[in-house]
């Protein structure tokens, strides 16, 4: 039996003319009073051949059949058959389902018949919510066969998380065998809206589909959104922490996307409410049809009260010898800007003038690269720097994190950017009698869980690269050293965010190592002092930065501030106005946000 989205209702009436009582209690079942109709020669196409095949249930068994789901779910409906059922495996695996999390639970099998968008703040548990929704659904046995689209570094995750939590032992899609073959199957979005992925997937007939990341289908000419308006499917649930990003369009596809017609034609959505792409109008109307569909906790009373975080800047004075290694390729990174192979790629130099700030082991790799494969003259004394790298005995950033660790004496993650400086760090900290493990994206998803399952049990120090970090998460560590810190504040939240999460009994602590007149002070002094970052709301910087629109990346925003300054004033002045822009963005956001929700 097909969706309701795909049923041909035959509702014939001229403009403006009404529903009679009998009409009008026919279609009630199917929500029909903002009822709409777009055609298009390929949809039309596709529902001649659908009709062909005979894959078109009658009307009269698709309304029995829909009216007995949704009397079975209403009927004597007062508690979450999943919560009794899980009662006595969260209490061993240590989990705690949150009122609001209950909540939103029974309010979307209850009242929005299993379609909604899970769109509370980052942190507050959606695949917690999703888990129960379709936990729920499965024990009613209301749903046999699950789709769940996430962002490929999340896959692993997902299927720890129903398996730990819900005891749904889930696939993890690996070939074009698993689409069809699987009851409840994990994918990666990028895969299955490839072919020829995405034609097996559109003829397979799903109970449930669960789409992490929404956000990322908010434009109706990309692959992945004509995947998911192409699924068959009965319940549909996504997920996201920002559903108002850049414009009310975006919203608009979201929502079409699940429940076609909530919002009528978009020429109508347009016309009634939008005064603009970014400013809404009717906003009480508008928000009273988005919360039919849509579900916002936010941080606060009734929700999560998360552990606190405590932010240590550790200043690093560099030797002599390292001040004038330093200064060296500082200058080097100042000239070759002006060079050919430069001026079109800027990322070779952004990367060198950040590795020297980690470690000069890793800078001198980078150097080595540079000169194999731009081939500069020895004008450039780039084999002079080579060699200064080279003689280069001593670290002080590794001479702080020793201290720093043996005061901890705990679990303790380091976060650094650079494979080469993972390996000093870990040679640094083995040679001084601490345990440590390796974490970086070279690692099998299957390497990585069981090197997180051994840190977790016995202890010790995981030096982490920013890929080792991503899809899993250390709620039972609390230390995080960023050994050097990224310029992007995106990658920052996302190495915190690793400990500082729901599951997390502790407050959190973060060590920021410093090296004093140099970028990285300056860098600090932006996310730090001007912005104040790390108090922000976890997520909140995601949505800022697609807000500002630059025309280049963040990190290359701050290279030509630092290439073009010709002091340390200018630098501050030039990071205020950056700071200023961010702020500004925030607070945009944070309105439009309540605007709607």
């Amino acid at each position: 039996m097909l969706d309701p989205s795909l049923i041909i209702i035959p509702l014939l009436k001229s403009p403006g003319q009404s529903l009679t009582e009998t009409e009008e209690s026919f279609y009630e079942p199917f929500h029909l009073k903002h009822f709409s109709v777009e055609f298009s020669r390929s949809g039309f196409s596709r529902i001649i051949r659908e009709l062909r095949k005979g894959n078109y249930d009658d009307l009269c068994w698709h309304r029995l059949a829909q009216q007995a789901d949704q009397l079975s779910l209403t009927q004597g409906f007062s508690e979450l058959m999943c919560v009794n059922h899980l009662a006595q495996h969260w209490q061993q695996v240590g989990v705690i389902p949150y009122p609001h999390q209950v909540k939103t639970a029974e309010k979307v099998i209850k009242e929005m018949r299993g379609l909604a968008i899970l769109a509370d703040e980052v942190g507050l548990g959606k695949t917690i919510e999703a888990g129960m929704i379709l936990k729920e659904y499965l024990i009613r046995g209301l749903v046999k066969r699950a789709l769940i689209l996430v962002p490929s570094s999340l896959c692993w995750q997902w299927y720890q998380e129903l398996a730990e939590k819900f005891q749904i032992y889930a696939g993890i899609q690996r070939s074009e065998w698993d689409w069809e073959h699987a009851d409840i199957l994990i994918a990666s979005i990028d895969t299955a809206k490839l072919e020829p992925h995405a034609e097996i997937i559109r003829n397979i007939n799903y109970d449930m589909v669960i789409i992490d990341e929404a956000h990322k289908l908010k434009n109706t000419a990309t692959k992945a959104w004509q995947l998911v308006n192409s699924l068959q499917k009965k319940y549909c649930l996504m997920l996201t922490a920002t559903p108002v990003q850049n414009n009310l369009k975006e919203l608009y596809n979201l929502i079409t996307l699940l429940k076609p017609g909530q919002l009528g034609s978009y020429r109508t959505f347009k016309q009634k409410f939008m005064q603009d792409l970014r400013t809404p109008k009717n906003p009480s109307q508008l928000r009273q049809l988005l919360s039919e569909v849509l579900i916002r906790n936010r941080r606060g009373e009734g929700t999560v009260q998360f552990t606190k975080r405590h932010v240590y800047p550790i200043v690093v004075e560099l030797t002599p010898p390292e001040r004038a290694l330093y200064d060296q390729i500082t200058e080097l990174i100042r000239a070759s800007s002006k060079l050919a192979p430069f001026k079109a790629n800027i990322l070779p130099l952004i990367t060198l003038q950040r590795e020297v700030c980690s470690s000069f082991y890793a800078a001198g790799v980078t150097l080595q690269k540079i000169y194999d494969k731009y081939g500069l003259d020895p004008d450039a004394k780039i084999m002079d720097v080579m060699n200064e790298a080279v003689k280069i005995r001593q670290n002080s950033k590794c001479d702080i994190i020793e201290k720093v660790v043996s005061q901890i004496r705990d679990r303790v993650i380091i976060f650094t950017e650079y494979k080469a400086s993972q390996e000093y760090i870990r040679y640094r900290l083995e040679k001084a009698n601490f345990r440590t493990f390796a974490f970086d994206g070279s690692l099998s998803r299957g390497r990585k869980q069981w090197v997180r399952y051994l840190f977790q049990k016995e202890g010790g120090i995981l030096v982490s690269t920013e890929s080792g970090g991503e899809g899993l998460n250390f709620q039972f560590c609390n230390h995080v050293i960023n050994y050097d810190l990224p310029w992007n504040p995106m990658r920052l939240e996302q190495r915190i965010g690793r400990v500082h999460r729901l599951g997390q009994t502790k407050d959190v602590h973060v060590y920021n190592l410093v090296t004093k007149d140099t970028i990285e002070e300056h860098i600090m002094f932006l996310l730090h002092e001007k912005i104040n970052m790390f108090q922000m709301i976890l997520g909140e910087l995601d949505a800022i930065l697609m807000h500002l629109k630059w025309d280049k990346s963040f990190e290359s925003q701050l290279m030509q501030i630092f290439l073009k300054a010709a002091s340390k004033e200018a630098v501050h002045r030039e990071l205020d106005q950056l700071g200023d822009e961010i702020l500004k963005a925030r607070e945009e956001i944070r309105r439009r946000q309540w605007d709607f929700f």
